[in-house]
């Protein structure tokens, strides 16, 4: 529940700032239009960011692969006895 809130407070903040700008004319109409869309840009932006971050930090377990490489050795053995062309080893 707070993280909605939190979310709800930003979008009614950001609103509030495009909705003054457009008011005020500081910027120019033109650029202040282009302001959502740049807004969504730099968040697919930062989304792609921490996503390859999280990919770069991702942990290795080599304790999991091995139990990982076993199961797969039991579920091979497994079909090859109920008759399944699994492939080749």
């Amino acid at each position: 529940m707070k993280h909605i809130v939190k979310i709800l407070s930003l979008l009614v903040t950001i609103s509030a700032f495009w909705i003054g700008l457009l008011q005020a004319a500081i910027v120019p109409r033109t650029h202040t239009w282009l302001l959502p869309i740049y807004f969504i840009v730099s968040l697919g932006c930062y989304g792609l960011l921490m996503v390859g971050i999280g990919l770069m930090q991702f942990p290795t377990c080599p304790q999991e692969a091995l139990l990982l490489q076993k199961d797969i050795v039991e579920a091979k053995d497994f079909f090859k006895h109920k008759g399944v062309d699994v492939g080749s080893d």
